[in-house]
């Protein structure tokens, strides 16, 4: 996947789960978990953005794990929504499929980025 791919996706993912808070209950479950979910989901966006910045390989995966962090956790929160019945399956499917996009993209990421580091180090 092209960087700029995913820099759209990542930039895209956090809006989703703005629109989707904007449907949550005015109750106290959606007012914690949607501001738990915002924070997640908007921190996905930015750290992918601060890891294209990164000085180092060590720098890109350091802050490719908390774009990892903060995926795992959106997920997390788009699980209890649809476990509590907060939010229909329906509606949650598209950014929970998405969110498990992300976070398989950004593990392999990872993964790569380890790889051509200790390729780097062994030359």
């Amino acid at each position: 996947m092209r960087e700029v791919d995913l820099k759209a996706r990542t930039q895209r993912f956090p809006l989703d789960a703005i629109r989707l808070s904007h449907s949550l209950p005015r109750d106290s479950v959606g007012s914690v978990i949607g501001r738990q979910l915002l924070r997640a989901a908007t921190s996905v966006g930015a750290n992918y953005r601060a890891a294209c910045r990164a000085r180092s390989r060590s720098d890109f995966i350091a802050k490719l794990k908390i774009v990892e962090e903060e995926t795992d956790e959106t997920a997390y929160w788009l699980e209890l929504l649809g476990d509590s019945n907060t939010v229909t399956s329906a509606r949650l499917g598209p950014l929970r499929s998405e969110a498990d996009e992300l976070l398989r993209i950004v593990v392999s990421s990872i993964k790569t980025a380890r790889v051509r580091q200790k390729e780097e180090c062994a030359v």
